[in-house]
């Protein structure tokens, strides 16, 4: 009976149901009905296992102690006595058959540790039931010294529905730490450590160097191993594709690659990053050039702004001091003011370059070709060497050709009025040429013996031209006869250079009907009055004792513009107009004397180092007249009223203005300026 009622006692039984709420709730219970511990939620299931370990370890501590101290005899049923078998969820029991002694309880000491051990899916006897209304019988129970005694005792424990170990805890002094178990590390090499393009898109297996498995391609650039993609082309028969391009493709188009390791660089990130560069570096280049070329833009715009912020500030000051000036009562046409000339001036139309070493000189206009002449040396020095005339088309306002003509520097031009483009020169090469525009061929060539320093047509028989030497000497050539010069005219004074030449046609009427040719000397001024044939008659100029360097004269109004070089008495230089007189015939015997008398002056700079050409022209506007000269203190071109005495505009040029030519072109009125490199168009506007 004493067995009996030591077997009717259970050992240790864990009963962990699931709680469908979602929560969990534990239950442990040993033998006697007043040993049991219930868990509700708010345990984690970390904390479960070691509770679990002590709580075990303190029954199977009392029922040793119960054991020692003798059995006991249980009253009523299994069912009455052990109301928790009822409980639903799995069940934990020790079915050990064999009844301990009460000796076994040091046995079960030494054993302790190994009945903390648990093993899953061991051979024991260890019963586990699912079933949630499966009612055990009442049988026999060992106590838990001889359960736990037994060789290959093990404890399992369901939590949830998943086997976790639960190893009971032994006492402090001899715990030994649970068996955790060891997982052995794959010697197959990870996804990372390989990299998505070293395994087979097929199979997913790593590419082999040689065998079936080994690298091969399709025609798309794809890459499998070799068996994968033929059992799969083999597979899809006609309709075989590339399984990652679903390119078509067929057992012909694999081909086995041999690389023993095969690793494809991502550049196209590189290959980026350069063509954004490559653009980067074209955009900034066209920046630059875009940036140099508005820089010199603006370069040009400034000066030009400077220039003409000089000229506003020029011509403001030249209005104040005008209307303080009083009205000249000259001769004829200069009294009349030309209500179309105010507001109405010269404009800027074109700049071109005539020689880059400079050496220009004369200035002409030759109306048949509507061309510009203007003297140079030859730009191939060379080839041809010498000196020549440039032609600028007024046209088209553009540099046409080069004409050679003298071997040294030219210093008069002059056309007749046959419109012939027939050209007279003169040069320092003691020669007096006729050169034919036409055929850019000299003509005619006549030897003076001197140096010519200027030369002119005669306006009254165009037979006759003359040139003035060096020695103040006028010879006069008939280009009829190619021998010699028909007459000398000597000078009256000293011997100077003769650096200007006009012609004064002869006219029906007025207060100077006289025609000859008025020659200008260093040391002052001639009129050879042409008579019958060709007998001339000198007067004398009253022009001054010295200084005079040049002498223009306008035929139809019959004035003559002299330029007076700076000197003691006058420190700039002067422009002064004059009138050509005539005193009357008091009978057949009396020698009219031919004079001239001033009518305005004009003054410029403070220098003139250069034998200069100015221009007197009736003005464009009509009903007044135009001077012009050139300043070398300023480098420019003054425009004076003839009336008025006003300075009217100026010019800018960059180097000193040698000479000035007025033209008419289509009926456009034109200025043209020359330096020693460059020509400069002024438009009437």
């Amino acid at each position: 009976m004493e067995a009996m009622d030591m077997e009717a006692e259970p050992a240790v039984v864990a009963v962990i149901p699931p709680d469908p709420g979602g929560g969990r709730h534990f239950h442990f219970a040993s033998s006697d009905s007043d040993s049991s511990l219930d868990l509700e939620n708010g345990l984690d299931e970390e904390e479960l296992p070691p509770m679990l370990n002590t709580w075990a370890f303190n029954q199977i501590s009392t029922q040793a102690q119960r054991v020692e101290q003798g059995p006991r005899v249980a009253h009523g049923t299994a069912a009455t006595q052990h109301p928790w078998r009822t409980r639903r969820g799995p069940r934990v029991r020790f079915p050990s058959r064999n009844a301990p002694s009460a000796t076994a309880f040091m046995d079960f000491l030494l054993r302790a540790p190994a009945a903390s051990e648990v093993v899953l899916g061991s051979g024991s006897s260890t019963e586990i039931s699912d079933s949630d209304t499966e009612e055990e019988a009442p049988g026999p129970l060992l106590a838990p010294s001889a359960a736990l005694g037994s060789t290959g005792s093990k404890l399992c424990v369901c939590y949830c529905h998943q086997f976790q170990p639960v190893p009971v805890a032994p006492p402090p002094a001899t715990v030994t730490p649970p068996c955790v178990p060891v997982t052995t590390p794959s010697l197959q090499p990870s996804q990372s450590e390989e990299g998505e393009g070293d395994t087979c898109t097929i199979c997913f297996e790593p590419w082999a160097a040689a065998g079936g498995h080994r690298l091969a391609t399709l025609r798309c650039g794809h890459l499998f191993g070799h068996a994968c993609i033929e059992r799969w082309l083999k597979s899809q028969g006609q309709a075989a594709k590339c399984p990652q391009c679903n390119k078509k493709a067929k057992r012909s188009d694999i081909v086995l690659l041999y690389a023993r390791k095969l690793r494809a660089v991502d550049n196209s990130e590189q290959e980026g990053m350069k063509k954004s560069l490559a653009a980067e570096l074209s955009l900034r280049r066209k920046a630059e050039l875009e940036s140099a070329q508005c820089r010199m833009q603006l370069q040009v715009v400034t000066e030009e702004c400077g220039k003409l912020r000089k000229q506003v500030q020029e011509l403001r000051t030249l209005i104040s001091q005008a209307g303080c000036t009083s009205w000249s009562t000259g001769g004829p046409g200069l009294s009349q003011q030309g209500e179309g000339s105010r507001g109405r001036q010269y404009a800027f139309s074109k700049a071109l370059l005539v020689s880059q070493p400079g050496g220009c000189r004369v200035l002409a206009f030759c109306p048949p070709l509507c061309a510009l002449l203007a003297s140079q040396p030859s730009p191939q020095a060379t080839l041809v060497p010498g000196y020549g005339v440039k032609k600028v088309s007024m046209v088209n306002m553009k540099a046409s050709q080069y004409v050679p003509i003298h071997s040294k520097q030219i210093r008069g031009l002059a056309f007749n009025t046959r419109d012939d483009s027939l050209m007279l020169s003169a040069s320092l090469d003691n020669t007096l040429k006729i050169t034919s525009l036409l055929t850019n061929t000299v003509v005619q060539t006549y030897n003076t013996g001197k140096s010519v320093w200027s030369c002119c047509w005669c306006l009254d028989n165009s037979n006759y031209v003359y040139a003035g030497l060096l020695n103040g000497s006028v010879l006069v050539y008939d280009t009829r006869d190619t021998s010699t010069h028909v007459q000398e005219l000597l000078p009256l004074g000293a011997r100077s250079p003769v650096p200007s030449l006009s012609y004064v046609p002869r006219a029906g009427s007025g207060h100077f009907p006289c025609g000859g040719v008025l020659a200008g000397s260093l040391e002052g001024g001639y009129f050879w009055e042409q008579l019958e044939g060709s007998t001339y008659r000198p007067h004398r100029l009253p022009l001054g004792a010295s200084g005079c360097v040049d002498i223009q004269v306008e035929p139809t109004s019959r004035h003559c513009l002299v330029t007076y070089r700076p000197g003691r008495s006058n420190p700039s230089l002067r422009c002064v107009l004059m009138e050509l007189t005539r005193a009357p015939q008091l009978d057949s015997h009396h020698i009219p004397a031919c004079s001239c008398s001033p009518v305005q002056t004009f003054n410029a700079g403070s220098s003139c180092k250069l034998l200069t050409k100015n221009a007197v022209f009736p003005s464009p506007a009509g009903g007044a007249m135009l001077v012009c000269a050139g300043d070398e203190a300023s480098n420019s071109t003054m425009v004076w009223d003839a009336g008025t005495g006003a300075l009217l505009q100026k010019l800018p040029a960059d180097l000193p203005v040698l000479d000035i030519c007025p033209l008419e072109v289509n009926g456009e009125h034109y200025l043209a300026s020359l330096t020693e490199k460059m020509l400069k168009v002024y438009k009437w506007e």
